[in-house]
């Protein structure tokens, strides 16, 4: 593909995984590394790389003003465990992706995103879309928290929301918007930078126009999708939630 043709594409495949970050609160990289493997041809862990990369910027501020304006609360102090925990498990992560042969790799991706989905389903049928908020929960759970979904982060390349998510939703009790805000204010900081050093030590480099490009068109995704967010009905986020995941695991596993 023409390098300018690349480069806009992955442009706009930032912008629609901005805009599903910022509607769904996930970190986008579940839908980002599939687009890049199954349009532009990118080998699984460079993609991963990318999409790790391109969301070191804090690429989720626009949907975390969003959220904020809309009276969402967001925990400081969990935050803060959040990413204590993330930091200690990207880049192990990250390494440990690196021990996986491509092949391998993609196929527990597809995994994880059929997993994924499956949970959402299983939650919208069970009634548990909207589980009663807990303020009393212990904060302390966000260390544990984070440190999965770092691991999960570097292993796969995802941004570490979309492993948060639903177990800030079960363990600290957050409604679907709070726990969507959280992790969108975890994401904040560059955590998932000791990740990003190990993809690029491993490659020997990653492409920075590219990476450029998806960090522009998420960053104004996620303000678009945020700005939907609230108004969203919580049986119709996880559908579409599902929808996508279901979709982008469905194509990779042709491709394999």
């Amino acid at each position: 593909m023409d390098p300018m043709l690349e480069i806009a594409a992955s442009g706009g495949f930032g912008l629609m995984a901005g805009a599903l970050s910022g509607f769904l609160g996930m970190g986008g990289g579940a839908i980002l590394a599939p687009l890049l493997v199954l349009v532009l041809g990118v080998d699984q862990h460079r993609a991963q790389g990318i999409s790790l990369a391109a969301l070191v910027p804090p690429v989720g501020l626009p949907a975390l003003i969003s959220y904020r304006r809309s009276g969402v609360l967001v925990r400081g102090g969990l935050v803060g465990l959040l990413i204590l925990g993330f930091l200690g498990g990207a880049a192990f992560g990250a390494w440990l992706a690196h021990r996986i042969p491509t092949r391998q790799l993609g196929w527990f991706f597809i995994s994880f995103l059929v997993v994924s989905a499956v949970r959402a389903l299983w939650s919208l049928r069970a009634g548990h879309i909207e589980p009663s908020v807990s303020p009393e929960q212990p904060q302390w759970v966000g260390v544990p928290i984070g440190a999965v979904a770092g691991v999960m982060s570097g292993l796969l390349g995802v941004g570490g929301g979309i492993v948060a998510l639903p177990l800030l939703r079960r363990f600290a009790g957050l409604g679907r918007l709070e726990a969507q805000a959280t992790t969108m204010a975890m994401m904040l900081p560059p955590i998932g930078l000791p990740a990003v050093f190990v993809y690029a030590s491993e490659q020997g480099g990653l492409p920075w126009a590219m990476l450029i490009a998806v960090a522009v068109g998420f960053t104004i995704g996620t303000g678009v999708g945020a700005h939907w967010a609230g108004s969203a009905k919580p049986k119709l986020a996880a559908l579409i939630y599902a929808g996508f995941l279901s979709l982008m695991a469905a194509l990779l596993l042709l491709r394999t």
